[in-house]
């Protein structure tokens, strides 16, 4: 092991998969005490999420954890080294270890711990500091920060906090960096509440090497201002305005449950990794009805147009079937694609038409049998180019026909899935391509939906 035991009270190491292949006294037994074994994943939260952050930056970092033990709640610091060896993995070195009786809160402290380690995993904004705490180099993803960051690359050398306003810090500056871990501060130009965490790298003195400095909070992003336009309608634009800031708390809310439901930030019982899936399930709805909307809105606006070129059928079909093919394995159906080689070449917009092929087969899906196939067929007729998805399942009636590509109509379905949009935005996709989309189909015969354009 290349950490030196003697300068630790216990040392252990996890391989590239997060297992903890090695660890003393007491660290093995927090391990056990988690419901973790040795040869098994890290099983300490708190310990996982630094052992990760640690791989995924290749840098060595050093902060303090908790953990509730057998009756006992855990305050440890962790040097976290990543090896160098092209192993993947990860040496643990424990500097210090403090135990106290645990009470009936440490549960809940433990929680909302993993949840602020969730929330420093996909920061908004980050920058690179010296160890003095002197800015190197800023990144940000949120628009209410832009004005920071363009602060903080111009002032390069300085301390990060010039920049920000401590808030309730009455001490004068500079202050150690353990004392700004965890600062509340507010930042000119944006509205939201900020919590900045500062993580000490190097391994010999924490901070010897510099600092990972985010920005975390619980606020949603703003909605960007619209900009002046005296044709623009008053009413707020979900495509243009709402849509992007929805998706990014709602991708926040997935990342995390997922992280929950894959149980990555330690062992959960199966009754909460369940409740954690039902979230994710919610949440890819709660998406794909945004992206729907969207779409809706777009599809519908008097300005709308797509920009047609010559696109191989062949190669949309089989790339949607791609695209699809986790969904189809899970549900049993088999789906066959046109054979690699085989073109059919048309006038469209290439992501327009894969949009509505990942729809026709998304639907095939859903309302296929198990053990069933899912065909999609080239075909050409004089100066027209179809490609054809065809199933297995129930087929529709005369009623269900014509009224299939009307807007919110949702085939019959009486559960949460689908918006009933797709096919009436698919439609009027094929429209604005001129071309078409029609159906056939007959009770107990299964559905066939041709997507026709002009041949090129």
């Amino acid at each position: 092991m290349s950490v030196h035991a003697e300068h630790y009270l216990a040392t252990g190491r996890v391989d590239r998969e997060g297992r903890l292949t090695e660890a003393g006294e007491p660290l093995a037994r927090l391990q056990a005490d988690c419901g973790g074994r040795l040869g098994g994943p890290l099983a300490i939260p708190e310990l996982r999420a630094l052992v990760d952050r640690a791989k995924d930056l290749r840098l060595a970092l050093s902060r303090s954890f908790t953990a509730v033990g057998e009756g006992a709640r855990i305050e440890a610091w962790a040097d976290v080294r990543p090896l160098g060896d092209g192993e993947g993995g990860c040496t643990i070195g424990i500097q210090s270890w403090q135990c106290e009786p645990s009470t009936s809160s440490d549960e809940d402290r433990q929680l909302a711990r993993i949840r602020r380690e969730m929330a420093r995993s996909l920061p908004e904004f980050s920058a690179r500091l010296d160890p003095e705490q002197r800015v190197l180099a800023v990144e940000t993803t949120a628009s209410d920060l832009v004005l920071l960051s363009q602060r903080m690359a111009g002032g390069a050398g300085r301390p990060w906090t010039d920049f920000v306003t401590l808030t309730g810090t009455i001490q004068d500056q500079p202050l150690h960096w353990r004392l700004l871990d965890g600062a509340a501060c507010a930042v000119a130009g944006s509205a939201r509440r900020w919590t900045a965490w500062l993580e000490p790298l190097g391994r010999a003195e924490p901070g010897s090497a510099g600092f990972l400095l985010t920005l975390v909070t619980d606020q949603a992003a703003p909605v960007p201002e619209p900009a002046p336009d005296t044709e623009r309608r008053t009413a707020p634009s979900l495509g243009e305005e709402l849509a992007p800031a929805l998706r990014q708390p709602i991708n926040r809310v997935l990342t995390q449950a997922e992280t929950i439901r894959s149980k990555l930030a330690g062992p959960l019982p199966d009754i909460y990794a369940g409740y954690a899936g039902d979230i994710v399930d919610a949440g890819e709805h709660l998406t794909a009805l945004i992206e729907d909307i969207a779409d809706l809105e777009g599809v519908e606006d008097s300005a709308f147009s797509v920009e047609p070129t010559r696109i191989d059928l062949g190669e949309a079909a089989r790339q949607a079937c791609g695209i699809l093919g986790v969904r189809a394995h899970e549900r049993g159906i088999t789906l066959v694609p046109p054979p690699a080689g085989e073109s059919q070449w048309a006038r469209g917009e290439f992501r327009r038409v894969v949009q509505v092929l990942i729809n026709l087969v998304g639907n095939a899906i859903a309302y296929s049998p198990r053990d069933s196939q899912v065909w999609v067929r080239l075909d050409r007729e004089g100066r027209t180019a179809s490609v054809c998805v065809a199933d297995q399942g129930r087929g529709l009636n005369a009623a269900e026909q014509a009224r299939v590509f009307d807007k919110f109509e949702r085939l019959g379905r009486s559960d949460a899935a689908g918006s009933g949009l797709g096919l009436y935005i698919s439609a009027r996709l094929a429209r604005a391509m001129e071309g078409d989309l029609t159906v056939e189909s007959a009770p107990g015969q299964g559905a066939r939906f041709t997507l026709t354009l002009p041949a090129a």
